[in-house]
């Protein structure tokens, strides 16, 4: 793995990629290796003139279809208006560190994005995956803590950073959830995992007046950071390697920050099974989204 490069992915031709958050950073990366590899690419973006924008700087067959997280409507909306069987679906978009904000249908913006919507739209298209869903999370996910009982943090002060650290707790709870319902239901599809490290991207959204901390947090980042295509490489590891249901991938250095993708382990809290069941299920009740495959019967004797 320490030699891993996309020189290394497979042969891909034939194969169809959902990249979601495609137009920049880490997305946009991946889209376009998958791309130079031979896949059909669908660069799904909230953004569809960014997202062309995009696509115009990649080399093989993409196409850009509009899809906002935030809005459940429009994650709905695209599941219904893609059409064919899609061999990879990468969970990648996400946002972080903003003021206090709400998606289109109520929930706290970061978790609504980042978890909600990625856990609707792979609900959605799970009957026309083949192959493997990567859920992309963080290193942030260490600290983070998940209170089902106040998504909307209504009886806590709101932190945007503990509002982040909660949702990418959420992926990884999430993604090994998923596996163990694919698992269950006997489906060849796996789930997987990835966090880039500190990753050279415009995922930190800039306040309107800048706080020391936030100030001091971007300094740090751009002092350890490595480049949007070395923090995709975790994900195309994650999306393409021959690996087992639940794996998760991250950089091998420097504490995760940075390096070559690995295999590597999540905290005690994204390993809780009981946690993870609990958040699917509240998570069904919010997006009106649920497992759509069926665990295999055993015939009567």
């Amino acid at each position: 793995m320490s030699r891993f490069s996309p020189a290394n992915l497979p042969d891909l031709t034939g194969r169809t990629a959902v990249v979601t958050g495609a137009n920049s950073g880490i997305g946009l990366v991946t889209a376009r290796v998958l791309a130079e590899r031979g896949a059909q690419v669908v660069l799904a973006v909230r953004n569809p003139e960014k997202g062309e924008a995009a696509a115009a700087t990649m080399t093989g067959t993409v196409q850009v279809r509009a899809l906002d997280l935030a809005d459940l409507s429009s994650v709905r909306s695209f599941a219904h208006d893609l059409s064919g069987p899609i061999d990879l679906l990468i969970n990648n978009a996400g946002l972080s560190l903003g003021p206090l904000s709400w998606t289109a249908d109520g929930f706290e913006l970061q978790f609504g994005t980042n978890h909600l919507g990625h856990f609707a739209l792979t609900n959605l298209l799970l009957p026309r995956i083949r192959e493997r869903v990567v859920t992309v999370a963080s290193l942030g996910h260490r600290i983070g803590s998940l209170d089902l009982s106040d998504l909307r943090w209504e009886r806590r002060p709101y932190r945007p950073n503990a509002a982040y650290t909660q949702s990418k707790l959420a992926n990884l709870l999430f993604a090994a959830e998923l596996q163990r319902r694919l698992t269950r239901a006997g489906s060849r599809v796996i789930s997987t995992a990835a966090h880039p490290g500190i990753a050279s991207t415009n995922l930190m959204r800039p306040e309107e007046k800048p706080s020391l901390g936030f100030r001091v947090e971007k300094r740090f980042i751009g002092l350890v950071a490595h480049s949007a295509e070395a923090g995709a490489l975790p994900t195309l590891y994650a999306a393409t390697a021959d690996l087992p249901g639940d794996s998760y991938v991250g950089p091998d250095r420097l504490w995760g920050m940075r390096g070559a993708p690995t295999l590597v382990r999540r905290a005690a809290r994204a390993r809780d099974p009981a946690a993870a069941r609990r958040l699917w299920e509240v998570s069904e009740e919010l997006t009106g989204t649920r497992f759509p495959l069926d665990a295999p019967t055993t015939p009567a004797s």
